[in-house]
């Protein structure tokens, strides 16, 4: 399930359903709705509120903040396991 990312003010797909917290987004996802939530403005909070969202399982992300907000999302789904890390490395210490 790939997230999407769409820009305050962008048309909303009338199928998608808004959480307005992580335990909803949760019971909504369980439940096979496609989850859109809204970031806040800062940049901070709003990568915090994406990871946490991402691993409710939301995935339409409202947010001015793509590029950093989509790192984080790839950042969440790495540590859930839902996909691979961009780089391995191994130590040799």
């Amino acid at each position: 399930m790939q997230p999407t990312l769409v820009s305050p003010g962008a048309e909303i797909d009338p199928s998608w359903t808004a959480a307005h917290s992580p335990e909803a987004a949760a019971e909504l996802s369980a439940a096979g709705a496609t989850v859109l939530v809204t970031l806040p403005g800062e940049l901070d909070a709003a990568l915090a509120a994406a990871a946490i969202y991402r691993w409710h399982g939301a995935r339409v992300f409202v947010t001015s903040h793509r590029a950093e907000v989509a790192q984080a999302i790839e950042m969440t789904d790495t540590i859930k396991g839902v996909r691979p890390p961009a780089l391995t490395r191994r130590a040799l210490a």
